[in-house]
């Protein structure tokens, strides 16, 4: 069980642009302005019980302009990205996308409310950017060794069963063109940097 949601103190800091941020962060539109606080997202979501904040409570300090509480909640990071919410939300708002943007801004910024999923995060992005592609021994090695060393004898028959039977492989490999690929994810970076990574953004 989580603990109770947190709600933003009275005399915290406001930054009313924090919508504008992460709607230019949010791949395409994000809608999020259109959010009628009708808690379909919550509902619907498998990972709403580990949530501190419910999509709509966070989406709802978002609009109000509490910058910091949102960018430190557990709630993007709980997503996973089945996009249910978003296919039953009545008013078409692109939900894991702005979860997205949250965790990328949380990132960016340090103030993610825990490591693991950043720097698993950033540990996939890496095998991206060297390879084309997931590394998926290298990444859950790395990744296991840094915040669960114990855990890895348990996983180990699992990986080895994937690894016979063709599902991995212990060696990575780069796809054809991968600087052509790092060509484009810079050149992403650079809109990003700019402001310019929404489409459609005036």
């Amino acid at each position: 069980m989580v603990s109770a949601a947190r709600i933003p103190e009275q005399g915290a800091a406001i930054d009313h642009r924090f919508i504008d941020e992460i709607r230019a962060a949010t791949a395409g539109e994000s809608r999020l302005e259109q959010c009628i606080q009708c808690g379909t997202c919550g509902g619907s979501c498998p990972s709403a019980a580990d949530m501190v904040h419910t999509p709509r409570m966070l989406f709802a300090m978002a609009r109000a302009g509490f910058r910091e509480d949102v960018l430190r909640s557990n709630t993007p990071w709980m997503c996973v990205s089945c996009y249910f919410c978003s296919v039953r939300c009545p008013q078409e708002i692109h939900i894991p996308d702005v979860m997205y943007a949250i965790k990328a801004i949380a990132t960016r910024e340090g103030v993610a409310p825990e490591s693991t999923g950043a720097d698993f995060s950033r540990t996939f992005v890496d095998n991206i950017h060297r390879y084309g592609r997931s590394f998926e021994v290298g990444l859950v090695a790395r990744h296991y060794l840094r915040h669960y060393p114990f855990r890895l004898p348990g996983i180990a028959p699992m990986g080895v069963g994937m690894v016979t039977k063709g599902r991995m492989g212990f060696v990575p490999h780069r796809i054809r063109g991968v600087a052509g690929l790092r060509a484009i994810l810079a050149r992403a970076g650079e809109l990003e940097a700019a402001g310019l990574g929404r489409v459609g953004r005036p």
